[in-house]
């Protein structure tokens, strides 16, 4: 049985701040880290927020309230040509291209650029118009589900599969939006709840700040984890408080690497590795007293001691009362024959 291998997508997201520069220095950084895709955030800021549109606590305490939303937004976006030059550069190092499209001039965009994976944030899985565009597009589907609940993400699945998709081209991606997620509201378990319910491939999507949670979901099976990273957590901007920083990415990849060989399969077997230890960590029926020629064994001069070559001692009844075959001093291994 092949080794599980959980998809690692690090959340560039918008932590360049809006500078090329870093965009791609992020892209490099990734691939150094190990993860399968580096994925962005591609948008037109006044396609997807009006002008009344308010910003999140979490905005306001990482970027001030003086300027609105939208204005917060253009700031920190690339041009939409840009995403072209990120996806070579990504091919370049080795690593998968992915960016999230948050209206339908970027889904149209995304969807000629080719991607493996088209990304659906949380905030679009009550957006029909939106779904249905995603759902035209033809690539797969990672679906992230913050603040919504089953129904909601079973009817945005079936206006996903109206077309060419089915369920097996859908990934579901257990969220939740607060920046960063207390760990008393991560509600991991919904994970599974998901994948039973709505039958679909599972994941999850990381905004708390650590390692331990991704890590716990792959132990329970997500096949994609979704962490935001930046190159520095004290740049200004919403995302970075609640980001990895590279060294913690790295140790993310090297550690979830490791949980996914350690699942292996749901067999209980013996390891190739433990089966040399068989012999010397089982028990033997041997001689617990010099024992002649057809004497019997009793529970007096036989008893169970390492190593584990001999007789089981589960085959006790089996040798209790039987003649000793030939002399036997202490401790020798005990034989029928």
């Amino acid at each position: 049985m092949a080794a599980k291998h959980t998809i690692i997508i690090a959340e560039a997201g918008v932590n360049h701040n809006g500078s090329m520069e870093r965009a791609m220095e992020m892209v490099r950084v990734a691939a150094e880290c190990g993860v399968d895709y580096v994925k962005f955030q591609t948008a037109v800021p006044e396609l997807v927020i009006s002008t009344f549109a308010p910003k999140a606590e979490y905005q306001k305490d990482t970027d001030g309230a003086a300027r609105s939303q939208l204005e917060m937004c253009k700031a920190i976006h690339l041009p939409l040509e840009a995403y072209a030059e990120l996806k070579k550069e990504c091919e370049r190092v080795g690593v998968g291209f992915m960016s999230t499209p948050f209206d339908l001039v970027s889904v149209k965009l995304l969807t000629e650029l080719g991607q493996d994976y088209m990304k659906v944030p949380s905030g679009e899985i009550t957006n029909l118009p939106y779904l249905r565009a995603v759902a035209r597009s033809g690539q797969k589907v990672i679906l992230s589900t913050g603040m919504s609940v089953l129904p909601e993400i079973e009817k945005a699945i079936e206006i996903l599969t109206s077309g060419v998709l089915t369920r097996e081209d859908i990934i579901v991606l257990h969220c939740n939006t607060e920046y960063p997620t207390p760990m008393e509201d991560v509600n991991l378990l919904a994970m599974n709840r998901i994948r039973e319910e709505l039958k679909v491939r599972v994941g999850y999507s990381d905004h708390t700040r650590g390692i331990e949670v991704p890590v716990a979901a792959t132990a329970l099976g997500a096949c994609v984890i979704e962490k935001h990273f930046t190159l520095d957590r004290s740049l200004p901007g919403p995302d970075h408080r609640a980001s990895l920083i590279p060294s913690e990415l790295k140790e993310m990849v090297r550690v979830i690497r490791n949980i996914d060989l350690a699942l292996g399969s749901p067999d209980k077997q013996v390891s190739p590795s433990e089966q040399k230890n068989m012999i010397v960590a089982r028990k033997s029926i041997v001689a617990a007293k010099p024992i002649s020629k057809g004497e019997p064994f009793t529970e007096d001069n036989i008893t169970v001691k390492r190593p584990g070559n001999g007789i089981s001692p589960m085959r006790w009844d089996d040798v209790l009362y039987s003649p000793a075959p030939r002399d036997f001093e202490v401790d020798e291994l005990i034989s029928l024959e």
